[in-house]
C-alpha cells in the first residue's frame, strides 16, 4: 500500500475578479519530505502556498492535512495554520517587537502558554537556528538572513506538520542563498516536511532532486532540472529551466 501524502491537494481552483489563478492544481507532499514548486511570475505559485492554510480562500476543490479535509466550512482555520508554519516572501516580522518576542508570541496567543515556557521553547527553536545570542535585538538590528531564520523559527516554534516557504531567498544574496539553503537540508535531516516555492534554481538543485512546475495555474511537470532543462517533450518547460539554470 502507498503512504498516504501529509498534504493532499485535489483539483484546487482560485479565481479573483473572474481571472482564473489556479486552475486545478494536484499536489502531494508527504512527510518528512521536501516539495519545491517553481513556474514563471504570475503562474500562482503563491496562491497556492496561501490557499493551503486558507489566508486564501480556494474557489472549489480540495485540500486534506493528514486526511482530514482542511477546505469548506465548518474547519477550524486558528487550528489549521498552527499546523502550517508559513515563512513569508518579507518575513512578516514584528518591528517592535524583540527577536525572543517574535517567536514566543503566537506560542502564548495562540497555545496559551505562559511567558516563562513561551520563551523556554522559542529559545530553542533560535538556538537550533543560531540566533539565541540575538534574542533582545529587533528587526531592524539584524541582517535579511538573520530575519529569515527568525521566520523560520517561529514557523518551527508551532510544531507544524509541514513548513511553507514563499521565496526563501528572494531578498538574500549568493551567500545567504546558500546558508539557506544549507540550513534547509539541516531540517531535512530531521525529518522537517517543507514545502518551498522559489525561482532560484541554485537552492533548487541544493535542497531536492525533484521540482514541480507550475504554469497557468496547473502543474504542468515534475521531475529532475536536469530532465525537465534537457529532455522535456515540453519546449517551453525546456527553454524556462534551460534559461533559469543558464543554460
Amino acid at each position: 500500500m502507498s503512504p498516504v501524502p501529509l498534504i493532499q491537494v485535489r483539483e484546487l481552483v482560485k479565481d479573483f475578479d473572474g481571472q482564473r489563478v489556479l486552475a486545478g492544481v494536484n499536489l502531494d507532499i508527504m512527510e518528512g519530505g521536501i516539495k519545491v514548486v517553481m513556474g514563471p511570475s504570475g503562474c500562482g505559485k503563491s496562491t497556492l502556498l496561501r490557499c493551503l492554510n486558507r489566508l486564501v480562500e480556494p474557489t472549489s476543490g480540495t485540500i486534506h492535512l493528514r486526511g482530514q479535509l482542511v477546505t469548506g466550512a465548518g474547519v477550524d482555520v486558528r487550528a489549521l495554520r498552527q499546523g502550517i508554519g508559513f515563512v513569508f516572501q518579507q518575513f512578516a516580522l514584528y518591528r517592535h517587537l524583540t527577536v525572543l518576542d517574535n517567536v514566543s508570541l503566537a506560542l502564548r496567543k495562540l497555545r496559551g502558554m505562559r511567558r516563562l515556557e513561551a520563551e523556554q521553547k522559542a529559545m530553542y527553536e533560535l538556538a537550533r537556528l543560531d540566533m539565541a545570542a540575538h534574542r533582545d535585538k529587533y528587526p531592524g538590528q539584524i541582517s535579511g538572513g538573520q530575519k529569515q531564520r527568525v521566520a523560520l523559527a517561529r514557523a518551527l516554534a508551532m510544531d507544524p506538520a509541514v513548513v511553507v516557504m514563499d521565496e526563501p531567498t528572494s531578498a538574500l544574496d549568493p551567500l545567504l542563498t546558500r546558508e539557506v539553503a544549507q540550513l534547509i537540508q539541516r531540517l531535512h535531516g530531521e525529518k522537517v516536511t517543507l514545502l518551498c516555492v522559489t525561482h532560484d534554481v541554485l537552492l533548487a538543485r541544493s535542497i531536492t532532486e525533484q521540482v514541480v512546475f507550475l504554469d497557468r495555474g496547473v502543474v504542468r511537470a515534475e521531475g529532475s532540472i536536469e530532465h525537465l532543462s534537457s529532455a522535456h517533450p515540453d519546449a517551453l518547460i525546456r527553454d524556462f529551466f534551460g534559461r533559469e539554470s543558464g543554460a
